[in-house]
């Protein structure tokens, strides 16, 4: 799996942008500022259909213009085709692969595989929540469809139950009404529970020894899923919760209140070990900082076995954030998968433990690919 090439048009700071990149690491390199972020960010859009940055599409188009263009020609399972994603202000998307245009930008949604990693997931550990659920809402509707299914109506009918609410809340006869929206609502929030409850399995299995090597065996990382409410009892809580829930004009109960917790457990110098604690509340920067790379470090893994195949891997401006232990821990991960780099001087901590097959240099949107890779590096 891997991005042939990219071409912008009113992208962000971009005015036009053709891009080729390698099959192998790719280094944007210069200047804060400049339009790094802006190339993965189109990337991760034609990936996903969001930005990473929780952009609107009107703030996305060129300033002073009404839409923007993104092209990606992508190269998986032996052929090539291409990406076409048109962004215009107060409008859906529009999207065609090679010509043929999606019914919904839904159906892109799982077709390029892509972990992004920005110094902003090294706070997921410690933030609140929503990142959380965000993490794992990403990960797994590029995952399984139908996972994205159920997300994306679940969301709708939490969005219509609060605007009943509201409504009840001056029109208590309409409070039977509730009914049609909560049997929807456990529908696919009990779906959702059950794919969230697996997957963070899965990533227990993978996350645990990536953690230990990474501390050197001084510390056992724990994954524990912790729902708002359980599967089974989702019919209940939403009707026990029914007045509240009037009252406060919001849906109180149910996965959109999920949470997971990092339980760490530290090797003491004698040899025994120290009670688990919740990193998330408890834990040392350092420590949040590094179950944060371990859990990158495991989407990588889990997309190479549930899609049989390499995601592609866009780092940006990460590594100077990380200590050298950590950076030799992601460099020695992304061996044989296609890297897209984003950072200010590439020579100070890339050159000499990785072979750049791409170097590009960014200023003021626009890109220049050097010719003289192999000496630089």
């Amino acid at each position: 799996m891997v991005i042939r090439s990219l071409q912008l048009k009113d992208f962000r700071n971009y005015e036009t942008l053709e891009l080729s990149f390698s099959d192998g690491i790719n280094i944007l390199y210069g200047d804060n500022a400049q339009g790094k972020t802006n190339v993965l960010e189109a990337i991760y859009l034609l990936a996903t259909t969001r930005s990473h940055r929780g952009a609107r599409d009107k703030e996305i188009v060129r300033f002073g213009t009404n839409e923007a263009h993104i092209r990606g020609e992508i190269f998986r399972d032996g052929a090539t085709w291409r990406v076409d994603m048109h962004l215009v202000s107060g409008r859906n998307k529009g999207i065609a692969i090679d010509g043929q245009r999606l019914k919904k930008a839904a159906d892109l949604v799982g077709r390029i595989p892509t972990v992004f990693f920005s110094p902003e997931d090294l706070a997921i550990v410690k933030e609140g929540p929503s990142e959380r659920r965000r993490f794992i809402d990403m990960e797994l509707c590029q995952l399984d469809a139908s996972y994205l299914y159920n997300l994306t109506r679940y969301n709708r009918v939490i969005q219509q139950r609060n605007k009943l609410l509201k409504e009840i809340y001056d029109h208590p006869e309409q409070k039977p009404l509730l009914d049609v929206e909560d049997r929807q609502l456990i529908v696919y929030g009990r779906e959702i529970i059950r794919f969230r409850q697996i997957f963070l399995q899965q990533v227990h299995q993978i996350i645990a020894p990536v953690h230990r090597k990474l501390t050197d065996g001084r510390e056992d990382l724990c994954i524990v899923y912790e729902p708002h409410v359980a599967e089974d009892d989702l019919e209940s809580a939403l009707s026990a919760a029914r007045e509240r829930d009037v009252w406060l004009k919001q849906t109180t109960v149910g996965p959109h209140k999920d949470d997971f917790a990092f339980y760490v457990k530290t090797k003491r110098p004698d040899g025994s070990t120290q009670p688990a604690i919740d990193i998330r509340k408890y834990g040392s920067q350092g420590q949040q900082r590094t179950a944060s790379l371990s859990l990158k470090l495991a989407e990588i893994e889990i997309v190479r076995q549930s899609k049989k195949e390499n995601p592609v891997l866009l780092l940006d401006d990460v590594l100077s954030e990380l200590d050298a232990n950590r950076q030799n821990a992601l460099l020695n991960e992304i061996g044989g998968i296609q890297t897209i780099i984003t950072c200010t001087g590439y020579d100070d901590f890339v050159g000499k433990r990785l072979t750049i097959d791409r170097l590009i240099r960014v200023e003021d949107g626009h890109c220049t690919v050097s010719e003289e890779v192999k000496e630089e590096t």
